[in-house]
């Protein structure tokens, strides 16, 4: 702490010859030295210098001296804090720095008190206070105090200016208020590439995918602005979650028109675009283009080919990232051992369970215990995953037991099942999933009291199962459809091909799996349900709108049943179409009537 005494009585510490020296001179000095500050103890001489010819006196000088200390990255807020509190009468400058100096610390509360002092001693806002306020709000999620803000903001008539107009945006949009982002852009006058950037940001950051492509549509047909690449980022994220290949393919063709060279985080957007869209093999070469690789980079490849079944690639690209020096952390384990439970690799991924702990010191968290618990439950070593669920050290949660339960459900264990939801329900579950699948092995099991006790259950709870759906990109557009969908303008000749292609699988001896349809009507009601789930239509409607050999990309929010992964064998075969079905964090790549997963599922 830099003491008052000391920045009351500079006069003392004036050399006897400073009538002769040019103090104005000397102080532009000081000013250049301060300038050229690029650490801490180069900052801590030019205040010496400042102190010693008297110069903190001036506005100017404390001014500059605190904006040196507070702002670069070297800089210190401890350091900037001593040095405001002895400025005597701080005004909207000084204040502002010290709001923006905590803001890019991280130190977003501080910031926020500052603020409050800065109105509690009657200093005047300017629109340089409110963005990095704002900033602030957005970080802790403080819905109320940004709104609090904002109502400043158009008392002192800062409403209109860009820059605190975009800052709004942004932190509406990320603490989930897409309404309020919404109404502050469709104001807006003027709008440059950051507002653009933080509307569509904002839709993203709420799962609205398909709206934020519209907007980054409608920006490019005003033609207004540049975007820069950090709205790329999100617009490829977009692309990831909507399965939109084309879309993505187009945002890749832009970017290398517009920039002669991406950063690192930009090619990674693009190799995880390319790895949800289906195409590993295009994710795997801009993989391997790049030179300069971070454990991000390689977190994104490792997850991709767990996802898509490769497993063995997944894991030699983790043993080259070891070789490369680089050290992983928790999250590429997590990917590591998934890859191990895609493909049965139950031996392997103990291995490597042993080598995250005791080799490179990574205390395991309930995601390693799931992936675990996924390993050997998927093996049928049902009796193995319960023992270790109950040796875990620390409380198991829904998603460890609802990987025991669905292992389960796979290899028909009522039992341990039974053990498994039982778990679920004292934890409080609303997962709807978590008693239907029970419901599934009572059926199995022609347990139909047990049954019938499940479903009064689910229905006292006012539990429904989220509707699934499957999502289908067509010439750059992205269609929804649900399970006996009519709504489509063309359902009719959607329709017309399910019937072509229900008449074609006759021949390769389909049959349909009614065993996953509990409800009480005949076989062949049970059949015509089966013939129009989501994903069958939309396989049907991209066979109508695509040419014969181009893959067929569709995303679902659910697991499929096992009738439409059998039928989906069967159409690839037919149509001679490779069809890739991304269901959550896992792709089924169909080919001449084979899947990639080897029924492995």
């Amino acid at each position: 702490m830099i003491g008052t005494s000391v920045l009351h009585q500079t006069h003392f510490l004036l050399p006897s010859e400073s009538p002769q020296v040019n103090l104005r001179l000397k102080e532009q000095e000081c000013l250049t030295l301060l300038r050229r500050c690029m650490n801490i103890e180069e900052f801590r001489q030019a205040h010496a210098q400042i102190l010693r010819w008297g110069f903190f006196c001036s506005s100017f000088c404390a001014s500059n001296l605190l904006a040196t200390c507070a702002l670069p990255d070297w800089g210190s807020m401890d350091y900037a804090s001593s040095i405001f509190q002895q400025i005597e009468e701080p005004g909207t400058f000084e204040f502002n720095t010290m709001i923006k100096g905590y803001a890019k610390d991280f130190n977003m509360e501080k910031s926020l008190f500052v603020y409050c002092e800065m109105l509690e001693k009657g200093v005047q806002s300017d629109n340089f206070t409110f963005p990095s306020l704002l900033k602030a709000c957005t970080w802790l999620n403080a819905i109320k105090e940004g709104m609090q803000i904002h109502g400043n903001i158009i008392k002192l008539g800062f409403e209109s200016d860009l820059y605190v107009q975009n800052s709004l945006i942004n932190m509406y949009g990320k603490c989930g208020e897409i309404k309020l982002s919404c109404a502050v852009f469709e104001q807006m006058g003027q709008k440059d590439a950051a507002s653009w950037s933080a509307i569509m940001a904002a839709h993203t950051s709420s799962g609205m995918w398909s709206e934020s492509l519209q907007l980054f549509e409608e920006m490019g047909h005003g033609r207004s602005c540049r975007p820069e690449e950090s709205l790329y980022v999100s617009m490829l994220s977009a692309c990831s979650h909507l399965g939109a290949l084309d879309f993505g393919r187009f945002l890749h063709g832009v970017l290398l028109r517009n920039f002669s060279e991406l950063n690192l985080t930009v090619k990674t957007s693009l190799t995880d675009m390319y790895i949800n869209c289906g195409c590993v093999e295009k994710a795997l070469c801009l993989f391997r283009r790049t030179t300069k690789k971070n454990k991000f980079s390689y977190s994104v490849m490792i997850s991709g080919l767990a996802m898509h079944g490769r497993s063995k690639e997944a894991l030699e690209l983790f043993s080259e990232m070891l070789l490369e020096g680089l050290q992983p952390d928790d999250v590429i384990y997590v990917s590591v051992l998934t890859a191990c439970s895609r493909d049965g690799l139950v031996d392997e991924g103990l291995q490597f369970w042993n080598r995250m702990k005791f080799e490179h010191g990574i205390e395991p968290t309930i995601q390693h215990y799931c992936c675990i618990v996924d390993l050997v439950g998927r093996a049928g070593m049902l009796d193995e995953a319960l023992e270790f669920i109950r040796s875990m050290p620390i409380q198991p949660n829904d998603v460890v037991w609802r990987s025991l339960l669905s292992a389960c459900k796979a290899h028909h264990n009522l039992k341990i099942g039974e053990i498994a939801t039982k778990s679920l329900v004292r934890l409080n579950s609303r997962n709807p999933s978590d008693l239907l699948i029970l419901s599934h092995m009572y059926a199995r099991a022609k347990k139909w009291e047990d049954l019938a006790k499940v479903r009064t259950e689910l229905a006292c709870k006012h539990l429904h199962q989220t509707p699934g759906y499957s999502l289908v990109e067509v010439k750059r557009k992205v269609y929804r459809f649900v399970s006996q969908d009519k709504s489509h303008p063309e359902s009719e000749d959607i329709y017309e091909m399910i019937h072509q292609m229900e008449w074609q699988l006759k021949f390769e001896g389909y049959s349909a799996d009614t065993s996953e349809i509990l409800l009480d009507v005949d076989e062949e009601e049970k059949k015509q349900r089966l013939k129009s789930h989501s994903q069958k239509l939309a396989i049907s409607f991209a066979l109508i709108h695509t040419a014969e050999g181009v893959p067929i990309r569709i995303a679902r929010n659910l697991r499929m049943c096992n009738d439409c992964h059998t039928y989906t064998k069967s159409i690839s075969k037919i149509y001679g179409r490779e069809i890739i079905v991304r269901e959550r964090n896992r792709f089924h790549h169909f080919k001449d009537g084979a899947c990639s997963c080897r029924d492995y599922w």
